[in-house]
């Protein structure tokens, strides 16, 4: 995107009144999407944006500019405006030689911009029709595909020069069923990173099956109990529910501002010892996998929770250079518009050693939780709340009727110390992770597991 004699003048210039790190991001990205509504198309829609961000740090100060023009005179503009933003006194000028870092992008190997938008419509088509052939009580099916490719480069003060080319695509379905107990919505949308391969891995009528199931299901449950109780938490399900009561707790920017509950404990048991977390940038093609961070960091395997003892935090580049550490590759911003900041990738739960099935068979009476919503939580007290939207209840260690309208309510270290049992299996979710105005693409998974107690908010009594 930009000739590394171009950078290295760039950042010559960033640090020419005595900046003590400075660095150009560049993005080019492109993306396509298509939405299929009650059997119409009603979105068909292609984009591209492209440009370079520069940061200058000095001191505790950083300075940000950003631009959409990529020659030589846009970027030094934004050299001397992020420079001026961090500039409080000092000067001189600091000689910058770049050398390329290799990385190695996941192969791509059906680009989705060579496919046409016809045979991507075409499998909207066949998930709405999958869909309604499952009930006469589904009344509203919308399917979604996207794709986006993202091509990213990061030459900092340091000497690297760095690139990644992230391709994902992504495939929803929502079905909307109508009865006696009103609406209710089920949803699916795998999503991976990888071309239009992924249809070799997933089936549109599949997926579209799984939604319209989920709220045929909630049709006929009843009303959720309430009280303290037993809650497992199927394969994949529960991923949301660590990634937001856990993860973003470890997260050093948190952390460090002393609004994590995690803060000051690394060493310290905080977790029951069947636990062990990691966040993965390089895990399969999962939803947060890429080959280097937005700051030219490599993605790692970090291990932050093992045995239930909490062995460390994710780290961004600007706060591992204060501590005289590495970065752990979880720098990562929305676009080159945006500063980076500690972000998770592929946040995951390991796997155990107990059967699911026994596992369900252990609990005389609680909730088996298949799909969570969205959800609140308090990092500083680790405090959370998540919808649940599809759940049933266990009666004498069987799974029985389907519950609505429930809630998990709990606290997520307390969560953690309550795991009393793993289950031998695994899944993923994909998503969105919002995060001071940013949202990027994660995934988060775990096990079959039980949580020995959680507080379940519903409307019936236990």
């Amino acid at each position: 995107m930009i000739e590394p004699d171009i950078l290295e003048r760039t950042l010559r210039h960033a640090l020419r009144n005595g900046g003590d790190f400075a660095e150009v991001f560049a993005e080019d990205r492109r993306s396509s999407s298509a939405r299929f509504d009650d059997g119409r198309v009603e979105e068909l829609v292609s984009g591209r944006s492209r440009g370079a961000g520069v940061r200058v740090v000095r001191g505790g100060t950083t300075g940000y500019a950003h631009t959409a023009d990529l020659s030589e005179a846009r970027l030094r503009d934004a050299a001397e405006a992020a420079a001026g933003a961090a500039r409080d006194g000092g000067g001189g000028a600091t000689a910058v030689a770049l050398e390329a870092r290799p990385t190695e992008p996941h192969e791509i190997l059906v680009p989705p911009e060579s496919v046409s938008k016809a045979r991507k419509v075409e499998l909207l088509r066949r998930a709405d029709t999958a869909a309604r052939e499952r009930s006469d009580t589904i009344s509203q099916v919308s399917a979604a595909y996207a794709d986006g490719r993202r091509r990213i480069l990061v030459a900092n003060s340091d000497g690297l020069l760095a690139e990644d080319d992230q391709v994902r695509t992504r495939f929803m379905v929502q079905c909307v069923a109508v009865g006696d107990t009103g609406m209710q919505t089920g949803t699916e949308g795998p999503g991976r990173t990888m071309g239009f391969e992924l249809f070799d891995e997933i089936d549109p009528e599949q997926i579209a099956a799984i939604a319209a199931d989920r709220a045929l299901t909630m049709l006929r449950a009843r009303p959720a109990p309430s009280g303290k109780m037993p809650v497992v938490l199927k394969r994949g399900a529960g991923g949301v529910l660590f990634h937001e009561a856990c993860g973003h707790g470890l997260e050093s920017d948190l952390v460090g501002r002393d609004a994590s509950v995690f803060a000051g404990r690394v060493g310290e048991q905080v977790a029951s010892p069947l636990v062990t977390i990691v966040d993965d940038g390089t895990y399969s093609r999962e939803w947060g996998t890429y080959a280097i961070d937005d700051e030219g960091a490599p993605a790692r395997r970090n291990v932050l929770i093992e045995d239930g003892v909490l062995t460390d935090y994710l780290w961004d580049l600007t706060r591992a250079r204060k501590e005289g550490r590495e970065s752990s590759g979880n720098g990562r911003r929305e676009t080159y518009r945006d500063l980076p900041m500690v972000r998770m990738t592929n946040t995951y739960l390991l796997a155990g050693a107990d059967d699911p099935d026994d596992i369900v068979a252990r609990t005389e009476r609680g909730i088996y939780c298949a799909a969570l919503g969205g959800g609140q939580v308090n990092t500083a007290t680790g405090d959370f709340v998540f919808g649940v939207t599809e759940a049933y209840l266990i009666e004498n260690g069987e799974i029985t009727e389907p519950v609505r309208a429930a809630q998990l309510i709990g606290n997520g270290p307390e969560t953690l110390r309550l795991v009393d049992a793993v289950g031998n299996d695994f899944d993923t979710w994909a998503g969105t992770c919002g995060k001071d105005g940013q949202g990027v693409p994660v995934s988060a998974g775990q096990p079959t597991l039980r949580v020995a107690e959680l507080t379940v908010g519903g409307t019936a009594d236990v």
